[in-house]
């Protein structure tokens, strides 16, 4: 109907408006109900210009965007500290994310120039906000000491995974940018798509400002770069989908710069394409290089505890920091935490250094290695006892 509608529309002024039906009352409703309620016509996918009008309406006005934003971070920082799931999740919830990361994506595919500089300028400056914000909370609960200044933040659970981009990070946010695509291209509220996008974003953010205010780069740096892997993430999956389901300037009459004399065609979505694949590229290999060392300390504790003498103990997980290695982190040394359930009470004085001696000899890296025992006790069935169970005639 609306390609109809374009083709007789002869004057600039005319305008479409989309709504949406309530109730039907026609004869032969059934019929009807099955065609285009239950049934499929053609597809699932909607109109260019509602995929448009929507990603617009996703983002709140900015007194209510950046408000939201702000008190998410500081929520998200909240259980970070409190190594709260639950808080954290919470965090996700009110983050407004959604909205600027998909009309991003929109004005790249309908070569929108105006919706794809706004969503990467909203998003831009919404995540800058939650970066101080949670920098600023987190540096008054340190300095009032609400928070022991010697905290090691490294060491909260929450933080911790956060600080080590790894590859199923990059699948959260690849993740998070399609379903929404998906959910935004067939109607479908993408509400709870928003708390998948937040949680790539809002808590890596605000583990960036805990590291800034703590004073521990390696949690900065380890943080910003899971933020930055996940919004490219985020914009190139949600854009690949998109441009899937058959979204194409051309489909679109609204919004569009294609005037004589202008910027040509998708030159804005390619300069943008080339700057999230270099950003890509560099990152990733950062990425790639700590998913590289985190294999080697899996196969140096593993190693380890194969050994008779370890023959009591079990590996739960191996965790480590990540740090750079070049110029930039010249002589820093690699930490590695390797948690391992023992029996009760039995000491294991030597095992960090047998670990730390393999990963240094596999890595040629200095490490510093801390073993966590969790103590075990496994009971022993007793043997059951036969029960004559005759009885007497």
């Amino acid at each position: 109907m609306l390609d109809e509608l374009r083709e007789i529309e002869a004057s600039e002024d005319a305008y479409t408006v989309v709504t949406s039906a309530e109730s039907v009352f026609a004869p032969h409703v059934d019929e009807l109900e099955a065609r285009f309620v239950t049934g499929t016509e053609e597809d699932d996918a909607i109109a260019t210009e509602e995929v448009r009008a929507t990603a617009l309406d996703l983002t709140p006005s900015p007194a209510t965007y950046y408000s939201m934003t702000a008190l998410s971070a500081l929520v998200a920082t909240a259980g970070l500290l409190l190594d709260s799931p639950a808080v954290v999740v919470g965090s996700m919830v009110i983050a407004p994310f959604v909205g600027s990361a998909l009309t991003a994506s929109v004005g790249t595919v309908l070569d929108e120039r105006d919706m794809l500089w706004e969503g990467l300028k909203t998003q831009l400056l919404g995540l800058v906000l939650a970066i101080a914000a949670a920098t600023a909370f987190s540096a008054g609960l340190r300095y009032a000491t609400v928070i022991p200044p010697a905290l090691d933040v490294t060491t909260t659970q929450q933080i911790a995974s956060r600080i080590s981009p790894g590859l199923l990070s990059l699948v959260v946010g690849a993740c998070a940018g399609a379903a929404g695509a998906f959910g935004l291209a067939t109607g479908v509220s993408v509400a709870l798509v928003g708390v998948m996008v937040a949680a790539a974003l809002v808590p890596a953010a605000a583990a960036v400002g805990i590291g800034i205010a703590w004073n521990v780069p390696g949690v900065a740096l380890g943080a910003f770069l899971l933020l930055v892997l996940n919004v490219v993430a985020i914009h190139l999956s949600a854009a690949a989908v998109l441009w899937y389901l058959g979204y194409r300037p051309d489909r679109s009459t609204a919004g569009g710069d294609t005037a004589v004399g202008s910027t040509p065609r998708y030159a804005s979505a390619a300069i943008l394409g080339v700057v999230l694949a270099a950003t890509l590229l560099a990152s990733g290999g950062l990425v790639g290089a700590q998913i590289g060392f985190e294999r080697q300390a899996n196969d140096a504790a593993g190693d380890a505890l194969d050994a008779e003498a370890y023959a009591d103990l079990e590996l739960v997980s191996v965790s480590s920091a990540f740090r750079l290695r070049g110029p930039i982190a010249s002589g820093d040394v690699q930490r590695v935490t390797v948690v391992v359930a023992r029996p009760a009470d039995q000491p294991y004085p030597a095992l960090s250094r047998t670990i730390a001696d393999r990963l240094e000899r596999d890595t040629d890296r200095e490490v510093a290695v801390t073993v966590e025992f969790v103590e075990r006790q496994t009971t022993t069935p007793e043997p059951s006892t036969a029960v004559d169970s005759a009885g007497s005639g």
